[in-house]
């Protein structure tokens, strides 16, 4: 019966290239193969395990017209996996083929080009569509397929463990690839080239790229991947503070881009043997901490004669390798070629408006690279902690090494052809520990070579040690601070670090399981609150509110529900609490946050309103995927805004949250306390 229903289904009419589609897609639930004679209109797979081969048959959606009007999908599945598609050509549609929760798939040899496209689109989003659109979609593979003029050439959101090999995504015009919250998947050997949206004489290419990587985009592996003439070539961009880390870049090409061959605002990501030449820069790494960069070529960028856009180095000067406008702390540059770029080989540069008090490049390896015929070998700037060796230096034009201020503990070793590898070297210790509490770390090293080894530790709060197992550490003060350790062979170094929390000891008030004790104040907003055992740095839990349906209102959580807490205020002077978040929306979070307002009724508060979006900038990197800490003065001060009457009890508290668009939220709260 099933298979008599397939062949009913075949011999629906089919309609000429040219036609309008038929109003009916053709539903697939067993094995079919296509009459390649045949013009046919949508498809709509039912069932798994099933197998469709095209052999080359034609789905046409609109024979001719504006490809930005292009309406429908070719192929759709919803629910189902273990299905193969193969040999099958769909254009004249708003999306080719788009697979909604499923895994095991098979896509080979198909062609999705000429779908929707919109190469004179302005800035920002256009929507989810173009070539391929795999959601929620795990452990597929996309063998030899085409997906050119389009819009988006291949999009994976929410998918994990796929293999992308020897696909031809294009000439799209706006990404070739884009991953969002898609993680450990491999792309191999792809044509990712000309993710380009430019009108001539324009500068900017409005962010199309030819690879685009967001929000948890975690630990997938791209090698030998085409990803030149891009806007950008390879792009992971944090527009709502969640960070991508983990992924390998090996042996890509993302030469002539005309923004950024590679650009990143993500911390812990290796670059390996990869070509970035001939674009604006080579490598645009700000906000990019405990970043590799081993093996590159990063040569010929910011040329006059070739493309030069946003010159950010002193007169008009741009870079093979440049950390600007973001931290990067605890980095390693190392085998680097970067030959005849318009400025600096390499440039570590921190906080310029507060001449690095903010952040400066920090705890950093440069050794082993090749620096020729650039107006600076290395241009460094606000950065502390910095060790060179074995650098070849050749014809720069101004300087091998240029201090253009406020750089210190820089350690040259030198020169030494017998040492020609690094040791390795492990941090051992806590990531958190209480205020006073006497803290243990020690550096696990070894060198090939068998050669002694010196150590240099920054516990982050100015405390330096030279052992490889330091005395125990007591910090003063509750707060993130940056743990590193640099180990060297007498000519070569490697390092490690910590992200390391303090915590106070003051007794918590609603975040140590009292999940059933919090509300929320947003009628169009629901929210589920939980304690966290996994995801906590204070006691033996946190508090967890997920926010779904987010109704794009400022949300205030409140403690405790019964409005009878019975705090009193005499001795008080600040309230204090850590916060971590996910917030999906791009941009993030809106307007002031976090708002803190103690009650001792409705109507009689005390409001504490911070002066910005301390969400969105937070106060140090790696608040971003870690955790914020809240000192909230009661009395108010310059960075936080008093308004209220004194309070000598407070019965209840909301801390309140607003961001831009409405997706679902994730908060965590903990060691809430009055001190």
């Amino acid at each position: 019966m099933r298979g008599f229903q397939i062949l009913m289904l075949l011999a629906l009419p089919v309609f000429a290239l040219g036609a309008q589609a038929p109003p009916v897609a053709l539903e697939i639930s067993g094995d079919v193969t296509l009459d390649p004679q045949k013009t046919y209109g949508a498809i709509v797979i039912k069932a798994s395990n099933v197998t469709i081969d095209g052999k080359g048959a034609w789905l046409v959606g609109a024979a001719q017209g504006n490809p930005k009007e292009f309406k429908g999908t070719a192929v759709s599945a919803i629910g189902v996996s273990n299905v193969t598609l193969k040999n099958v050509n769909a254009k004249g549609w708003e999306t080719g083929l788009k697979v909604v929760d499923g895994s095991g798939w098979r896509i080979e040899n198909c062609n999705f080009s000429d779908n929707f496209h919109d190469p004179r689109f302005g800035w920002g989003e256009n929507g989810s569509r173009g070539g391929i659109l795999l959601e929620r979609v795990d452990k597929s593979t996309l063998t030899k397929n085409k997906a050119n003029r389009v819009w988006n050439g291949c999009m994976l959101v929410d998918s994990n463990g796929n293999t992308l090999v020897e696909n031809d995504f294009s000439h799209a015009s706006n990404t070739c690839l884009k991953l969002w919250h898609s993680s450990s998947n491999i792309i191999r050997t792809n044509n990712l080239s000309y993710g380009l949206r430019i009108d001539p004489g324009e500068v900017h290419a409005r962010d199309s790229t030819s690879v685009l990587i967001e929000s948890g985009s975690n630990d997938n592996r791209f090698v030998d991947n085409d990803c030149t003439h891009g806007g950008d070539g390879i792009f992971i961009r944090v527009l709502n503070q969640w960070v991508s880390t983990g992924n390998v870049f090996e042996g890509n090409d993302c030469s002539y881009a005309n923004n950024n061959c590679v650009e990143a605002w993500s911390p812990r990501n290796t670059y390996i043997r990869n070509k970035a030449n001939h674009g604006s820069y080579g490598f645009w790494l700000g906000a990019s901490d405990q970043t590799v960069l081993k093996d590159n070529e990063a040569s010929y960028n910011g040329l006059p004669e070739g493309f030069h856009n946003s010159p950010h180095l002193p007169d008009g000067g741009h870079a093979g390798i440049v950390f600007m406008f973001g931290p990067s702390s605890h980095t390693r540059v190392e085998g680097n070629q970067c030959v005849g770029n318009n400025g600096a080989g390499i440039a570590l540069i921190g906080d310029l408006e507060t001449r690095g008090e903010k952040f400066k490049a920090y705890h950093w390896i440069v050794q082993q690279n090749r620096l020729t015929d650039n107006r600076w070998g290395i241009y460094a700037q606000h950065a502390d902690w910095i060790d060179l060796a074995a650098n070849t230096f050749t014809k720069n034009k101004l300087s091998d090494f240029h201090d253009a201020g406020n750089v210190t503990n820089v350690v040259d070793h030198g020169q030494n052809s017998d040492i020609n590898t690094a040791p390795e070297v492990v941090l051992e210790g806590p990531s958190s520990a209480g205020v006073g509490e006497p803290v243990t770390f020690r550096a696990i090293a070894r060198d090939k070579g068998r050669r002694p080894l010196t150590f240099r530790w920054n516990f982050g709060d100015g405390t330096v040690s030279t052992d490889a197992a330091p005395p125990a550490h007591q910090y003063s003060a509750p707060g993130f601070y940056r743990v590193g350790v640099t180990a060297t062979n007498g000519l070569l170094s490697n390092l490690a670090w910590r992200d390391f929390y303090v915590v106070g000891k003051s007794v918590e008030a609603g975040t140590e399981g009292q999940s059933a004790d919090w509300t929320w104040v947003d009628r169009q907003s629901k929210v589920k609150f939980s304690n966290d055992e996994e995801t906590k740095i204070v006691g033996k839990s946190s508090l967890f509110a997920q926010v779904a349906p987010y109704g794009g209102f400022r949300l205030n959580l409140s403690y405790p529900a019964s409005k009878r807490a019975g705090w009193s205020l005499a001795d008080k002077t600040r309230l204090v609490f850590w916060f971590k978040g996910i917030n999906e929306n791009v941009p993030a979070w809106q307007d002031a946050n976090p708002i803190v307002t103690l009650y001792e009724s409705d109507d009689r508060f005390l409001k504490l309103t911070p002066q910005g979006d301390f969400l969105s900038q937070p106060p140090y990197n790696e608040a971003r995927e870690g955790w914020t800490y809240f000192a909230v003065p009661l009395a108010g001060d310059q960075k936080w805004k008093r308004e209220g009457p004194d309070l000598k009890v407070a019965n209840f508290l909301s801390i309140g949250f607003d961001s831009w668009g409405a997706p679902p939220l994730r908060i965590w709260i903990d060691g809430l306390a009055l001190e």
